[in-house]
């Protein structure tokens, strides 16, 4: 059924996206930070759903560590003229799915936060994206078949400082992919998610006191993205209601969006 390679994916959203992914016998290259827990997923997931698990240790706000990535997404770029060959046993698959999942949320606001834990963050979240998907897109480009998700987030219609502009820096990066890669075999899409019950928000800092009616499934949140991805649609918001709330907040007069800004409302 294909490779495909998550970042963040030692937990949260992308841990979900793993499972579902390995119970559809994908192959899988996990990516994140703590190897340890990278190890432990992997050997789940292949005695349980029986899958080919890489596993990928890379501290994506490094250049080193994106460049790793980068590398492993550029395995089997054809140049013109090229047949697509099955690779041989024991040799790395092409990447077919890119999931960019990895990020979080900063404890404090920007002037509190310290400017190095910033330039991190917006490395994870936007730089990592840029780059692994021109990766992704050029090797899925030459063998005409392929998909990019990225996990931006409902708040990238807000104003809760720079997790907001990072995610709306990924969302509208993803349209303008989209339109790029038109009839060409490969899909972009953007994963829109409210508030969802992860460790995402226990790692923030994030108040648990949001009501029942506010929170998402996390695998409801990652099958309805496999599901548009598999479609080629662009957007998804995986709820009805976090739908409307996307539309009323891209109708609303910025200064009454930015009066909401303060909550800190900043995670998915």
């Amino acid at each position: 059924m294909g490779t495909a390679l998550i970042t963040g994916a030692s937990s949260g959203l992308g841990a979900e996206f793993a499972w579902q992914l390995a119970t559809a016998k994908h192959d899988l290259v996990l990516v994140a930070r703590n190897q340890e827990r990278l190890d432990v997923l992997a050997e789940h997931l292949r005695q349980v759903a029986g899958v080919g698990v890489e596993v990928l240790p890379a501290d994506l706000s490094k250049a080193g560590g994106r460049a790793a990535v980068v590398e492993r997404l550029q395995v089997g770029a054809l140049r013109d003229g090229e047949v697509p060959v099955r690779p041989a046993p024991g040799e790395p698959a092409p990447i077919g799915l890119l999931v960019n999942n990895a990020g979080y949320a900063l404890h404090h606001s920007f002037v509190a936060d310290p400017v190095d834990d910033e330039v991190d963050a917006l490395n994870v979240m936007v730089t990592a994206v840029l780059e692994l998907s021109h990766a992704a897109a050029t090797q899925m480009i030459s063998r005409g078949r392929g998909s990019i998700l990225n996990v931006s987030s409902v708040a990238s219609y807000m104003a809760a400082s720079t997790y907001s502009a990072h995610k709306a820096w990924v969302r509208v990066f993803t349209e303008g992919l989209a339109v790029e890669l038109r009839d060409t075999g490969v899909s972009a899409t953007a994963l829109l998610p409210g508030l969802t019950r992860t460790e995402f928000h226990e790692r923030a800092g994030i108040d648990d006191d949001f009501p029942g009616i506010a929170w998402l499934r996390a695998d409801t949140v990652v099958a309805s993205a496999l599901d548009a991805a598999r479609r080629g649609q662009t957007l998804v918001t995986p709820s009805l209601r976090y739908g409307a709330a996307s539309g009323l907040l891209r109708l609303a007069p910025r200064w009454l969006v930015r009066a909401f800004g303060h909550t800190g409302a900043r995670g998915d």
